[in-house]
């Protein structure tokens, strides 16, 4: 992935060195698993969603770490009306990975801007928080164990920055740049959802989910908001290249390789449990391969309307 050339945002803050802090105030804890991912895993992305009992519109999260084949499940529900208190305080970043952060994050800004100007609209760019080890967001104190998320509450995408070093120790042939686009794809999720919630899709898919008959309609939806956000890192891989020719051979097979790896499914069956459709929060592997390469192949919001009736899920 070419992104030297990539303006860097000035909306990154960085509260790695003030290590972050709950603020002495709920929220919920994140009990941290054992063992390690397997070789064939290549990253496990995972969402807080219904089937955890938390409301996902509220808490959007694109990536928690598997371990063991369990995924990391939060001990108490988030309280909507909590407020943050004890934010630590924010620097511009200055290393590598904050510079590749700063980088990605400005490159989806432009796509971004771009496409809302197209469409007669003014895109709002998000903020995005580096943290170390936990922190205090607007939707309540979260761990690096849960990964990165957004939330919609103060429109700030949360990233642990080791969950990117995880994801190279962790890989068979992934180390520098060969690990970047999949790094970039899980950023560029992130701000998928922050998209959504601009355009009103995550409030509406909430009260949809709220008059929604059954958990397993719920999860529907749930499903249909994260393939969304799938085939809008799709977008913003195919603008970018079509400007800036940032995606280098073997960068889509790589983003393809990791959709695979966060199906639902996928999950399931490493786990060594039944695979449940009525379950899935995410979308199958087949399911997040296919959105992500339409919103690629398109390049355009149009194409990525999971929620239509007929849409091929």
């Amino acid at each position: 992935m070419r992104w030297d050339d990539f303006r860097r945002s000035d909306n990154v803050e960085d509260s790695r060195d003030g290590g972050g802090g709950f603020g002495g105030g709920g929220g919920f804890g994140i009990p941290g698993g054992g063992g390690g991912l397997g070789i064939g895993a290549v990253v496990v992305l995972s969402l807080v969603g219904w089937a955890f009992g938390i409301d996902p519109s509220i808490l959007i999260g694109g990536a928690e770490i598997v371990t063991g084949g369990n995924r990391t499940q939060y001990e108490q529900p988030y309280q909507p009306n909590q407020q943050p208190s004890g934010r630590a305080p924010t620097t511009k970043p200055n290393d590598k990975m904050g510079d590749f952060v700063s980088a990605v994050l400005g490159n989806t800004e432009d796509v971004w801007i771009k496409v809302f100007k197209d469409g007669g609209q003014t895109y709002a760019a998000p903020r995005l928080r580096l943290f170390a080890g936990q922190v205090d967001s607007g939707c309540g104190g979260a761990s690096a164990a849960s990964g990165p998320f957004y939330c919609p509450n103060d429109r700030r995408i949360y990233i642990d920055t080791s969950f990117f070093r995880d994801i190279e120790s962790r890989f068979r042939g992934c180390s520098g740049k060969a690990c970047e686009f999949a790094q970039a794809y899980v950023l560029a999720h992130e701000v998928g959802h922050h998209v959504q919630n601009q355009l009103g899709i995550l409030s509406k898919s909430r009260q949809a989910q709220q008059s929604a008959g059954s958990k397993a309609a719920a999860n529907r939806i749930q499903v249909q908001v994260e393939l969304q956000a799938d085939c809008f890192a799709g977008i913003w891989a195919s603008q970018s290249n079509a400007r800036w020719k940032s995606v280098e051979p073997g960068d889509v097979e790589a983003a393809l390789q990791t959709a695979a790896a966060i199906g639902d499914d996928t999950l399931q069956k490493r786990a060594g449990r039944a695979v449940v459709p009525d379950s899935f929060t995410h979308g199958s592997a087949a399911q997040r391969q296919r959105w992500f390469d339409i919103g690629f192949k398109s390049g355009k919001v149009s194409s990525c309307n999971t929620f239509a009736q007929g849409a091929q899920l």
